[in-house]
């Protein structure tokens, strides 16, 4: 028989204990794919006496779970720990140096340490591999990185957060505010007690700085990637989006211009009918646009335990088989510190929101000050009537800067009442 395949799990709450119910229940189908048996040498977590729903008795057990890494029964470190730093961090780095292949889900860890990492594995020929770490059980990291590679791609894009967009699809459906959607994901598990890291859009940039790297052949640059939530998108930013004739979606959006990279997560408008515009519930998309082969757009779910692991074990496979290849689709060592786009060179047409006094000259305040930046006005609505009143501005194409330095000016005006809104429209 031939020599088993073994793993070393790191962590066992909701992934890990699904990467335990695929080995066992599917060892005979795994041993098929990768020419030898797929078997577990050792576990760890922090809780050792916790019902896990999974037999973990015939597996060692390590209290300190960087003894993973120094296991001689261990060829393949799974870690599913989370976290940038920490034990994750001091896992990974020593399996990687003592030579063993590691499998991850953890794109905080990859968007923060990634290029270390991968030049790590790259010495120690060894896989460093990650396609759970983006987009669950889509298989967007081998199509980009593989499928994809005869292709000069010039934009990868996507819902890449499902609580952002349960919760952007619930208000619409329901007719309702954003504290009280957040409440019901919360409720339902799609959102922790803490959902900064979801809503606030950091979950989608840690995935996006990834993706970026191996789409673009540059080194992960996570703080460059320009962040905003869905904190702000109100019920009437919603119901005025599809009265338009769009969607309000969190957007992970990276291109590559003459003069840098572009990266950031923001709410955008998008058109309905699109793929991504009529994305409903926890479901996830990415987009990736090339040159030879097109428009090609990954759909499907985006967390949860069976998906997440799914993807995991097909790491794992590849592994087994032995397959190495550079974690960002080129060898480490040419992988380039891409520029940054500048911020404010970001352009396209906006939404903008006001609320203002019901007073003569108010709209043509607007109008000046949108002017006076260049910025000009594709089509503008009155909605309803009070005072104050909403009035929305959808803009022709326009750079970021000039946008934000109207917005500020007509936020100074007497005549504005609340803070104004700026929502991207993205065309894709």
């Amino acid at each position: 028989m031939s020599t088993p395949f073994r793993l070393g799990i790191a962590g066992l709450g909701t992934v890990g204990a699904g990467v335990v119910k695929i080995v066992q229940a599917h060892g005979d189908m795994l041993a098929s794919k990768a020419g030898r048996p797929v078997e577990i040498a050792a576990v760890s977590a922090m809780n050792r006496g916790r019902n896990r729903g999974v037999d973990l008795a015939g597996y060692a057990w390590e209290d300190d779970v960087t003894r993973l890494a120094h296991r001689a029964d261990v060829d393949c470190v799974v870690e599913v720990i989370g976290g940038s730093d920490g034990p994750a961090r001091a896992l990974v780095s020593q399996a990687l140096a003592h030579g063993k292949h590691v499998v991850t889900a953890n794109k905080a860890l990859m968007a923060r340490h990634g290029n270390e990492l991968a030049d790590a594995a790259e010495k120690a020929g060894v896989a460093l591999s990650f396609e759970a770490a983006v987009a669950g059980g889509i298989p967007v990291i081998k199509a980009v990185g593989e499928g994809l590679a005869a292709n000069r791609l010039s934009r990868v894009y996507g819902v890449m957060n499902g609580t952002c967009n349960f919760i952007l699809s619930e208000m619409e459906k329901r007719k309702a505010d954003y504290g009280d959607v957040l409440t019901e994901a919360q409720r339902l598990g799609y959102a922790e007690t803490d959902p900064s890291f979801d809503v606030g859009g950091i979950d989608a940039a840690h995935k996006l700085a990834v993706l970026a790297a191996l789409a673009f052949g540059t080194r992960v640059d996570f703080d460059g990637v320009v962040t905003e939530g869905i904190e702000r998108v109100t019920l009437a930013d919603i119901e005025t989006a599809r009265d338009m004739g769009y969607s309000i979606k969190l957007l992970a959006v990276a291109r590559m211009h003459e003069t840098g990279l572009e990266q950031r997560v923001r709410p955008c408008m998008v058109a309905e009918t699109t793929e991504i515009g009529a994305l409903k519930g926890v479901t996830n998309a990415v987009v990736a646009e090339g040159d030879f082969v097109g428009k090609c757009v990954f759909s499907g779910p985006g967390a949860g335990q069976g998906p997440t692991a799914s993807a995991i074990i097909a790491d794992v496979i590849d592994a087994a088989r032995s397959i190495v290849r550079p974690a960002f689709g080129r060898p480490a060592a040419g992988l380039v510190a891409a520029p940054r786009l500048q911020h404010g060179d970001e352009h396209s047409p906006y939404y903008l929101r006001f609320m203002l006094a019901d007073r003569p000259g108010a709209l043509a305040q607007i109008a000046a000050a949108l002017g006076a930046e260049g910025v000009s006005i594709h089509r503008m609505r009155q909605y309803g009537q009070g005072d104050p009143v909403p009035v929305v501005i959808e803009t022709h194409d326009a750079p970021r800067d000039a946008i934000d330095a109207a917005v500020a000016a007509i936020a100074a005006l007497p005549v504005s009442m609340i803070a104004p809104v700026a929502i991207r429209i993205e065309e894709v």
